[in-house]
């Protein structure tokens, strides 16, 4: 700083505290990122492997509690549950909200049995589309057209259904499920208010 002449630089400021409106009815990626603004306290750790479903995640969030944040750099998928693991292992006086992908979920869903095992106050917030969104993405990237159906398959997590309250449940972590943006945020401030692993698939 001194070499370049830049002197004092102003005060850090934290953005002004500011929840958008709550939406109803239908539960959408941007009505998750809505409620975590208004539900998520301060100091929570957000582990963020949504992929497709939480690119516009900060400009629902700038203006929430304070918190720190952790994202896939990209490059593998599945880290979404174990950085949480981490995560509430490093920081166990700290709330940690996951936000997973369905699909990238799978790679690594033993860790909600470390979650429930090691009792850590982990909420993880299923984005079950049902799909490998980001994939179909990809496959549009690079002008591959409309899948086929063995690619559609591949693609695909429906047949059957994964169920992750089930899942969960397996695992010993409690779990529910949400269909509406309302059901959703009043999950969502349970178990933010409570203490432990709890699970809540989005259906998006």
């Amino acid at each position: 700083a001194d070499a370049v002449s830049a002197g004092e630089g102003p005060p850090a400021r934290l953005a002004l505290r500011h929840s958008p409106e709550m939406p109803s009815g239908r539960l959408t990626p941007e009505a998750i990122a809505i409620a975590l603004a208004r539900h998520m306290p301060a100091d929570a750790i957000i582990c963020d492997e949504s992929v497709s479903s939480g690119r516009d995640f900060f400009r629902s969030t700038y203006g929430a509690e304070p918190h720190d944040f952790l994202q896939l750099t990209g490059g593998a998928i599945g880290i979404g549950l174990p950085l949480a693991a981490g995560a509430a292992i490093a920081c166990p006086d700290r709330k940690v909200i996951v936000m997973q992908a369905d699909g990238s979920g799978m790679y690594t869903v033993q860790a909600l049995w470390t979650h429930a095992r090691e009792k850590l106050d982990v909420v993880t917030i299923i984005f079950s589309n049902r799909r490998y969104q980001i994939l179909l993405g990809e496959l549009n990237n690079v002008g591959a057209g409309t899948p086929g159906e063995n690619a559609s398959r591949m693609l695909n997590l429906d047949d059957p259904a994964l169920d992750w309250v089930k899942l969960a449940a397996g695992m010993g972590v409690e779990a529910a499920r949400a269909e509406t943006a309302d059901g959703f945020a009043d999950l969502l401030a349970s178990a933010c208010r409570g203490k432990g692993p709890f699970l809540i698939e989005a259906m998006i």
